[in-house]
């Protein structure tokens, strides 16, 4: 089955890596793209050649060719926009952060039940081939009982103290509201909370973090440091940032019987390489460098939960967990709080 897709969206995100992933991808067919002007969707469609270009959503939905969409548009859009195509019944892979509060969240997550359509979230990097590897291991018990996981996504410009604001059509990324509260968390940070909850298997229960933002003075944070625990006793740290130059973006697991060891597997490159020590598998595993590979894997993906009617890895339910705890982060890091978290997936 071949899976006709809208896209909501014709910013440098879908230009760069999601049409040209998707052109790459099997059982895909770009079918319509949506912006807010005639003139920029027209331009859009004509330079990928998509056949469909509009300028309301509406009208997107109501194209007959369109089975699924997926949605980029600004983190405060997210629920809107996929409330109306799920409620068109389309099926929807919107980007991370699904949405910007833990109710808009499970509203999405409810409609999309209630319609009966796949509801996935842009988490590309459970296709990682050494993440996906090093989850069947982990699942499997190689590491015997975990004690601890720590994950860090960061980057920066040397000699750039504070990265300059945003400006343009992209002003958006500097509005606290807008953001959801958040700022290099929502960016990478959401990233490796996901990724830890997919390794583990485990929801996060409690958090603990310091941020330079989170204050009257400056509400939207640049560096994040968040101490973990998750349901089972793990306990683990969650670093994000843009004031971090040369950084080193690694995600390290130990057990009690060993150590799995994942190196520079959240950059853009998203290349980099498997180490795992322990007493019944020893590896050092390298992967190929491939800006789109991660992206075309999400989409194939997807495409197979429509055509089983299946459960997509990276569910609704997992963006709603990874909204949840974004949220008590930022209450953390504003209150100077622990705070505990009940996971709410519906």
């Amino acid at each position: 089955m071949t899976v006709g897709w809208g896209i909501i969206s014709t910013g440098s995100h879908v230009d760069k890596k999601i049409v040209p992933a998707m052109k790459s991808a099997q059982a895909t067919r770009i079918t319509a793209v949506y912006s807010r002007t005639g003139e920029s969707a027209r331009g859009f469609a004509e330079k990928h050649g998509i056949p469909g270009a509009y300028d309301t959503i509406d009208d997107l939905l109501q194209d007959s060719q369109v089975q699924a969409v997926f949605i980029a548009s600004p983190n405060f859009m997210h629920a809107q926009h996929t409330l109306a195509a799920v409620r068109a019944g389309k099926h929807v892979l919107v980007e991370k952060p699904m949405a910007v509060s833990v109710g808009e969240a499970r509203e999405m997550v409810r409609s999309a039940r209630e319609y009966r359509v796949q509801l996935g979230v842009g988490f590309h990097l459970r296709h990682h081939p050494g993440h996906r590897k090093a989850n069947g291991l982990i699942q499997q018990g190689t590491l015997g009982t975990i004690s601890m996981i720590q994950g860090q996504w960061c980057f920066g410009q040397r000699k750039v103290v504070y990265p300059p604001l945003r400006t343009g059509q992209s002003a958006w990324w500097n509005d606290p509201a807008m953001m959801g509260m958040a700022s290099t968390l929502m960016g990478t940070g959401v990233h490796v909370i996901d990724l830890l909850y997919f390794l583990t298997g485990r929801p996060i229960v409690e958090v603990a973090a310091i941020t330079d933002g989170q204050t009257p003075e400056r509400p939207l944070e640049q560096a994040a440091a968040v101490a973990v625990r998750f349901a089972d006793g793990i306990i683990g740290t969650i670093c994000a940032g843009r004031r971090m130059p040369d950084s080193e973006n690694d995600v390290m697991i130990y057990g009690s019987h060993g150590r799995i060891a994942l190196r520079d597997t959240l950059w853009e490159s998203f290349g980099g390489r498997l180490e795992i020590s322990s007493e019944s598998v020893n590896l050092n595993e390298s992967y190929e460098r491939g800006l789109l590979s991660l992206y075309r894997n999400e989409i194939e993906a997807f495409n197979r939960a429509i055509e089983n009617n299946e459960p997509f890895q990276a569910s609704g339910e997992d963006g709603l967990h990874a909204v949840q705890v974004i949220g008590a982060i930022v209450e953390s890091a504003r209150t100077g709080r622990t705070i505990r978290i009940d996971p709410v997936y519906s």
